[in-house]
C-alpha cells in the first residue's frame, strides 16, 4: 500500500534551542485510509501520530530525534530497575479504553508541577484527551492505583498487533521515591511481553535533550538510524 506524503514549514524546536523542526505527514484519502495496521507499519519507519495526524521528523539541518523502541523478550533489568520494581508491587495495574474521573485532576497537577516551562503548560485536559484519542484507533488508559484505590500514575498506549507505543505518562508529583516515571516503562515492558508482543515504542529519542534522553537507560533498545533499525545493548550510565 503505497502512502501521500506532505513536508510541513519550518518552526522553532520544542525541544532544542537554536533549532528548526519540519515533519513529514501523512495524506490519506478514500483509498489509502489510516487504520492500526498501517499506522504500525508506518511506526517501523520512524513514525508517530498526534490525534489522527501520523508525522515523522524531517528536519533540514538537524537529526537528533531517533525513534526508539524495546524488544521486549530481551529486555535487561539492571540493579537500579530491579529496586524500582520493588517499591512499585504494592501498586494495582488496572486497563480501561475511557479515561476517569480522577485522571484530570492528577493530570493538572503534573503539569503544574513538572511541566510548568512546556509546551501543554497551563493543563488543557480536554485538549490532551483529543491529542491521545484518534478516529481509526482508541488508545487504552493503564493506571496505577495503590491499596487504597488512590490513582497514582496513568500511561496512555496504543495497542497494535505485534507492539504497544507509550503515547504520554502523568503521575503523582509527591511521589517522587517511587521513581514513577520508570516504573511504568518497566510495567509496560512487563505487560507487553506477556500479551505476547514483540516490541515497546516510546518515541523519539534526542540525547542533547534532558527531558528525553532518560529512554537510553532501557537496554537493550533499538534505534532508527539511516531507516535501518540498530541496537544498544547497555546504556553508558547505566547500573
Amino acid at each position: 500500500m503505497s502512502v501521500k506524503l506532505g513536508i510541513t514549514g519550518s518552526r522553532p524546536c520544542g525541544y532544542l534551542d537554536e533549532q528548526e523542526e519540519r515533519l513529514i505527514v501523512t495524506v490519506t484519502d478514500e483509498h489509502t485510509p489510516m487504520n492500526a495496521h498501517l499506522y504500525e507499519h508506518l511506526m517501523a519507519h520512524g513514525f508517530r501520530r498526534s490525534h489522527n495526524d501520523v508525522y515523522r521528523p524531517h528536519c533540514e539541518f538537524c537529526q537528533a530525534c531517533q525513534s526508539l523502541r524495546l524488544p521486549v523478550n530481551e529486555f535487561n533489568y539492571s540493579k537500579n530497575q530491579k529496586r524500582v520494581l520493588s517499591k512499585n508491587r504494592d501498586l494495582v495495574l488496572n486497563i480501561t479504553d475511557t479515561p476517569q474521573p480522577d485522571y484530570t485532576s492528577l493530570f493538572c497537577q503534573f503539569i503544574e508541577e513538572r511541566h510548568a516551562d512546556g509546551a501543554m503548560y497551563p493543563p488543557d485536559p480536554e485538549s490532551f484527551w483529543l491529542w491521545c484519542d484518534a478516529d481509526w484507533m482508541k488508545p487504552q488508559f493503564f493506571e496505577w492505583r495503590d491499596s487504597e484505590g488512590t490513582l497514582k500514575m496513568v500511561s496512555v498506549v496504543d495497542v497494535l498487533a505485534r507492539s504497544s507505543s507509550a503515547m504520554y505518562t502523568f503521575f503523582d508529583p509527591s511521589e517522587h521515591k517511587r521513581s514513577l516515571g520508570t516504573y511504568s516503562i518497566l510495567s509496560l515492558i512487563e505487560w507487553t511481553a506477556a500479551q505476547g508482543l514483540d516490541y515497546l515504542y516510546l518515541g523519539y529519542q534526542i540525547d542533547a535533550c534532558d527531558k528525553m534522553n532518560y529512554k537510553a537507560r532501557f537496554t537493550p533498545n533499538e534505534r532508527l538510524i539511516g531507516n535501518h533499525w540498530k541496537k544498544a545493548v547497555k546504556s553508558p550510565t547505566q547500573k
